[in-house]
């Protein structure tokens, strides 16, 4: 591995233990993020890291990678938006990790965000339509196989309101 891109600090973008794991087996891998991303990495210990944000560049051996965006799509109107940038990978590829955000310019390969806390689908064919990139495929569709990452958002902002959210599992009963 020679290079990772972490477009923001949520779990399923950026896990520690995977990532010190990564670095032992592959001690010369440069990885590209953002600001909010490598404080996190500062606390770790790890700081073989280069920051590449909205506007910025950066060109390693002969793939040029660019970031854009700034802010992680709204998952609910209380809950502010964590530092989130995507990445241009060789004029090519664009991954805009975990936001619709429009490079505005042309997109041979895009990574089409198609579930999430924060996404419909409906969003995600609209916003592949309007990149409208050669090629799309799926990406940040774990939460389809697992969704208990996304039950996390309306328990914490349920709960202190008095509404109890609950999790129905399936062949057990459950009492109200």
């Amino acid at each position: 591995i020679d290079i990772i891109l972490i477009t923001h600090e949520h779990i399923d973008h950026f896990h520690v233990p995977s990532l010190k794991n990564c670095l032992v087996n592959n001690p010369s891998t440069r990885i590209i993020t953002n600001k909010a991303v490598a404080n996190l990495l500062d606390k770790e210990g790890i700081n073989n890291y280069e920051l590449v944000e909205h506007g910025q560049e950066i060109e390693i051996g002969e793939v040029l990678i660019e970031g854009f965006g700034d802010k992680h799509a709204e998952m609910y109107k209380t809950l502010i938006p964590v530092q989130n940038t995507g990445y241009f990978i060789s004029n090519r590829l664009f991954y805009p990790g975990d936001a619709l955000y429009n490079p505005n310019r042309p997109v041979d390969i895009l990574a089409l965000p198609v579930a999430g806390p924060w996404v419909k689908l409906s969003e995600a064919v609209d916003y592949a339509i309007k990149i409208h990139p050669k090629l799309a495929f799926p990406v940040h569709e774990g939460i389809l196989k697992n969704p208990g990452s996304v039950h996390r958002i309306p328990n914490d902002i349920l709960n202190p309101m008095g509404i109890k959210f609950i999790v129905l599992e399936e062949g057990k009963e459950t009492e109200l």
